[in-house]
């Protein structure tokens, strides 16, 4: 591991010790995954992982999230959120994630309490601070504390140190909640969320690993047709055309009326280049 790396993993562990007891919102993914092995190893069952259940959050997802905390030893704690039933969440307005990441959090902060953890950490890096993200205004307001931005950690940094750990989430694709498939304004049904959740799963098991759907209605109304734009990387646009056939009629099953390829390719937050408009 290079100087200025260790520098930053040691302040990682020195931010973690100062802490003392801690609650992580774990969701399997890179970040998190990182700083619950970190945490964990340094503070024993002083360090605790909570992972929300709900139907923004794939099953695929939860499994590992237990399977990661039963291999290492951690002590794991489910809770439940139903997101559809947070006022306003569901007609998917611009701050949709500040009214979620608001509700989430101040569950999983009386939760940590209830066990004698003091503290509550999530898991944003420094990426996190270039892009449209109103969740970090309600993580502001609640007090939970952000390690990795704390100690001005990259993505590609959390990567690197995850691999000299053994992690194999250090080359796990990116991953945002199922709400994020979402044009701001359309309404975000259980429904719906089950044909994104669906629709991915068919991808990555035709061995995608970068993708994303995004769904869209076709009417102002919201009844005349469901879209499907895919985004994939570039170089797995041939890759894509090769399936076509497969994929448009396994979408058209699930509830897509049309089903479309996104020039572009993957990007993080694709849904907010509305927002500059």
């Amino acid at each position: 591991m290079e100087q200025e790396l260790n520098k930053k993993y040691e302040a990682l562990k020195n931010y973690f010790a100062q802490l003392g007891s801690l609650a992580i919102a774990f969701s399997s993914g890179v970040d998190s995954t990182f700083m619950l092995k970190v945490a964990h190893d340094l503070l024993g069952d002083r360090a605790v992982a909570i992972t929300v259940r709900s139907d923004l959050f794939p099953e695929r997802e939860k499994s590992e999230a237990q399977d990661f905390c039963k291999k290492e030893g951690i002590k794991h704690i489910f809770i439940d959120l139903q997101e559809l039933d947070i006022p306003g969440f569901k007609e998917n307005p611009k701050n949709r994630c500040y009214l979620c990441k608001h509700s989430l959090f101040a569950k999983i902060i009386e939760v940590a309490h209830e066990h004698g953890l003091e503290y509550v950490c999530e898991g944003s890096n420094l990426d996190d601070e270039g892009d449209y993200r109103p969740g970090l205004k309600a993580i502001a307001e609640l007090g939970v504390k952000s390690p990795l931005r704390e100690c001005n950690l990259w993505k590609s940094e959390i990567r690197a140190i995850s691999k000299d750990l053994g992690l194999a989430t250090w080359k796990k694709p990116s991953f945002a909640c199922l709400a994020s498939r979402f044009v701001y304004g359309e309404i975000i049904t259980l429904e719906k969320l089950a044909m994104v959740e669906k629709a991915e799963e068919l991808l990555i098991d035709l061995g995608f690993i970068q993708e994303r759907v995004r769904i869209h209605s076709s009417g102002t109304d919201q009844t005349s047709g469901t879209i499907a734009r895919i985004e994939v990387a570039p170089e797995d646009f041939a890759k894509l055309l090769e399936h076509r056939e497969k994929i448009v009629t396994d979408f058209k099953k699930l509830g897509f009326n049309y089903v479309s390829m996104d020039l572009q390719g993957y990007r993080s937050g694709s849904m907010n280049e509305t927002l500059k408009l």
